[in-house]
């Protein structure tokens, strides 16, 4: 076999297999030329797109821009402003490898233009797939200005996996949306094929900005998150339970301003909305997580999406708990607004014609009225209605026991009646709320178990009265093994038994019916795509929701008014209760205004 000669391969080809791994797609190159307006400091990005990113990408920022030798020493691989020193462990800014511009210039034609602040004029250096094609004098205000065009087209081979125009373009929207999230205090522009699809001003809040870039109504079904650990802090916008999506693309995470996609805090996501949301939907938020620079490594990958923290157990249980406290802030809170389509069954509709024999009776209008009219002329007094035509009320209120209580007193209102024996009709100070009893109580319920294992330091566990052995692989035992401590807390007995196998020796009292081998096998998963056992905390909330739901006020059942009203109280002091365990609302209101329009008063 003949020997292969060692070789150092061509500055070129070096760039180009660099580029495969920073440039993916338009949208990685975009992604790339932002950060670096972002960390010029500008105080606006204006983006343009041609073809989704394929035809053109164009990024103009008012940073501190380049020197003529600066945009020379940018375009060579490792050159960077980013690291004054060594120290690539305390990376404070979104780029710092040095990697980004010689690698797009290599498979693009790139053209960089920068002007300093205070400098007369501009300089422009345009860099064709790797080979210097032109450089000279340009007139641009102060900032800098990239243009990439034709991203693959020397390169057939990479440029036939890129996708159509519009996914491109979708890819494209997505990345400039979450990089201006994370920065309200800058305005952003973006532009497609001649066409205005986004702009943001600078200097907004935290939560206008999100709501802006996420969806308008998530302002008023959201929650504001806020926890300080330390030198950790954790802040964002966490959409109610009941204002969910069928696909988790709405969830933004960032570390230190920089956007991730990171197993972890999707993990902990999930976790902390495990018994407000149904198995298919998913949660939209946008959290922000501030951690010492000393603490995360952002060096994992040269896209740098992913981040590996010193500490995930405490980062874990920031988003966990914080993420819990905020929806349980929002106490009773639900999307509470009922769907266009509900609103739109309220109109009016034709009455039908009365049947002959009640319209010989005469209309209620048609009779002469006189002041000077005895009661005993018409048999009762005038309470509107006449009995030769109108029958009068059947249904009866009950006997009031105790004074009426006042509908402002109580935020979900006072119990006026009941709805096909499922639905209660409460009468606020700002409008009618209507409550889904077996909704409500399966939450109050839930509340209530929960409440009460937390009272017990741990979770009630149910020993098995011949311990059972489950062989695992040897790493899947040792995750299990050095996370034995925190599975006792929820009632989960282990030991390590031999290489390949461990011992149960109890396992979580409500989860006493279930297959062990098949428990301890799922939080082995767990544990190796998490980090901790997470499931099993959502295995026992799963099991809790089963019990609410089946312990809880059925709906058909009739309840007297006191029975809605202790209901409503309730409601008002647990935590959560504005959405079911399946994460459907327990009530809706229609505001006075609401009704108004529905009568053609507003």
């Amino acid at each position: 076999m003949a020997m292969r000669v060692i070789r150092r391969l061509p500055e070129t080809l070096i760039n180009r297999i660099a580029a495969g791994e920073v440039v993916e797609r338009p949208a990685s190159a975009l992604k790339e030329l932002v950060e670096n307006a972002i960390d010029a400091g500008a105080d606006h990005v204006h983006v343009r797109l041609s073809e989704g990113g394929l035809a053109m990408i164009e990024v103009t920022d008012d940073g501190c821009g380049m020197r003529p030798d600066e945009i020379e020493l940018a375009l060579e691989r490792h050159a960077t402003s980013k690291l004054p020193d060594e120290a690539i462990e305390l990376v404070e800014t979104l780029g710092f490898r040095g990697e980004a511009l010689p690698s797009i210039a290599s498979v693009a034609r790139v053209t960089i233009e920068s002007r300093p602040h205070g400098a007369p004029d501009g300089w422009k250096r345009v860099v064709d797939n790797g080979a210097l094609a032109a450089e000279g004098p340009a007139a641009l205000s102060p900032g800098t200005r990239v243009r990439v065009e034709h991203l693959f087209e020397k390169i057939p081979a990479r440029r036939k996996f890129l996708r159509s125009p519009r996914s491109e373009w979708a890819a494209a929207s997505d990345v400039v949306r979450r990089l201006a999230m994370a920065r309200p205090d800058i305005g952003f522009t973006l532009e497609h094929d001649g066409r205005r699809a986004l702009k943001v001003m600078g200097g907004e809040t935290l939560e206008v900005r999100v709501a802006q870039l996420v969806a308008r109504e998530l302002a008023g079904n959201s929650v504001e998150v806020d926890l300080v650990r330390g030198d950790y802090h954790l802040s964002g916008v966490a959409g109610l339970p009941t204002y969910n999506r069928g696909v988790a693309d709405h969830q933004y995470l960032f570390v230190n301003g920089r956007p991730v996609k990171d197993r972890l805090l999707i993990g902990a996501v999930r976790g902390a909305y495990a018994d407000m949301l149904a198995r298919d939907r998913h949660a939209v938020l946008a959290l922000f997580l501030q951690v010492p620079a000393s603490e995360v490594d952002v060096n994992v990958h040269p896209a740098k999406s992913e981040v590996r923290f010193r500490d995930p157990a405490l980062v874990r249980g920031m988003v966990v708990s914080g993420l819990r406290h905020a929806l349980a802030s929002g106490d009773q809170r639900s999307a509470q607004a009922p769907s266009a389509s509900a609103m739109a069954a309220w109109q009016a509709e034709p009455i039908a014609p009365l049947p002959s024999a009640t319209v010989t009776q005469g209309n209620i209008f048609s009779q002469q009225w006189h002041p000077e009219q005895r009661v005993s002329e018409v048999g009762v007094a005038w309470r509107g209605y006449e009995q030769s035509i109108m029958a009068p009320p059947s249904a009866r209120a009950e006997v009031a026991t105790e004074p009426v209580v006042e509908a402002a007193r109580h935020p979900l209102g006072v119990a006026r009646g009941q709805v096909s024996n499922t639905y209660i009709v409460a009468e606020a100070e700002d409008g009618l709320v209507i409550v889904d009893q077996h909704a409500a109580h399966e939450r109050l319920v839930l509340e209530r178990l929960r409440a009460a294992g937390a009272g017990q330091g741990t979770a009630p566990s149910q020993a098995l009265l011949i311990p059972e052995v489950v062989e695992l692989e040897e790493t899947a035992c040792d995750r299990l093994e050095e996370s034995a401590g925190k599975l006792a807390e929820f009632g989960l007995m282990l030991e390590r038994f031999g290489t390949n196998a461990v011992l149960v020796r109890a396992i979580p009292a409500a989860l006493v019916k279930g297959d062990p081998a098949k428990l301890v096998a799922d939080v082995a998963d767990d544990l190796a795509q998490n980090g901790d056992a997470l499931l099993l905390g959502e295995k026992l909330d799963l099991v809790l929701a089963t019990m609410a739901c089946h312990g809880s006020v059925r709906a058909g059942r009739t309840l007297s008014v006191a029975e809605m009203n202790a209901l409503l109280r309730e409601m008002e002091v647990t935590p959560r209760s504005g959405q079911c365990n399946h994460g459907r609302p327990t009530w809706v209101k229609l505001a006075h205004g609401d009704i108004e329009k529905l009568f053609g008063r507003k």
